[in-house]
Formats: C-alpha cells, structure tokens, sequence
C-alpha cells in the first residue's frame, strides 16, 4: 500500500489527530518497515528546549500502530497500542527526528515492534520497543 493510499483508507483525516498536531509525515510504508518523521519544533519540545520524550515516544507508538494496522483487516479487527517503553540516548533541539520501526513478532493478538528515532545524521535520539494488542471489532 502506497503511502497516499494508507492516508486514504483511514477514518478520519490524519491532520485532524495527535499526529497532525506534531506534524509527522510518512515517508515509507510496508509491513516489514514504517518510517515516519516529525519536527523538533516549539509543539515537539519540552519547556527547556529539547525534544519531548512524550513526543519521541508519540513518534514511536505512530509507528508501530501503523506497522500493525498494515498486518490486519481493519474492516474487522483493530491494532491498539499494549505497551511501550522508550530510552532516551540523546536530547535534540532543533531539526527533524526520524522513526524507523520493525516488527520483532507478528502474531494473532499481539504484534511487538522495535523502533529506533534517529536525527539528520543517523544519531540514535531514542530506541523504543512497543506492543500493540490486536482485536475484533464488534
């Protein structure tokens, strides 16, 4: 599924959500690997001035939601997120940070995915890995 098609399929507009609001923009979508990047920005920072850790792990979460939902049939089921944990390596204030998320485990009712935020420069800013619960809509 391409990117526009993706955007297209949802429910509502994606600009009218949590990530609109902190700008994050899909570059790549499959179900082997998401990437998506969202600014360093005053709507991304914290009030000393470096990147929330709130937002990387909004960052990362987005990721593997959306890894998830491209493994389900969202007719009758959704991908809902379990559990994350995030590691913050090093602050950034300014800039665009990148999510790369990977899944480590594909099953029937949960779905665990590694993700990596990285900077311009292919730093590691943080790593996260997040577990997203499948379930059938009713």
């Amino acid at each position: 599924m391409n990117i526009e098609q993706f955007l297209a399929s949802l429910p509502i507009a994606i600009e009218d959500t949590l990530i609109g609001t902190l700008g994050m923009t899909f570059t790549e979508l499959s179900k082997e690997r998401v990437v998506c990047t969202m600014p360093v920005n005053e709507k991304t920072r914290q009030p000393i001035g470096l990147l929330h850790g709130g937002a990387s792990v909004a960052l990362a979460e987005t990721a593997a939601s959306i890894g998830a939902f491209l493994h389900i049939d969202p007719k009758t089921q959704f991908a809902a997120g379990l559990e994350i944990n995030a590691n913050h390596i090093r602050g950034k204030r300014d800039g665009i940070v990148t999510a790369i998320a990977t899944p480590l485990h594909i099953g029937r009712t949960t779905m665990v995915w590694h993700i990596e935020i990285v900077d311009e420069q292919h730093k590691v800013i943080c790593i996260s890995r997040c577990t997203i619960a499948i379930g059938e809509q009713k």
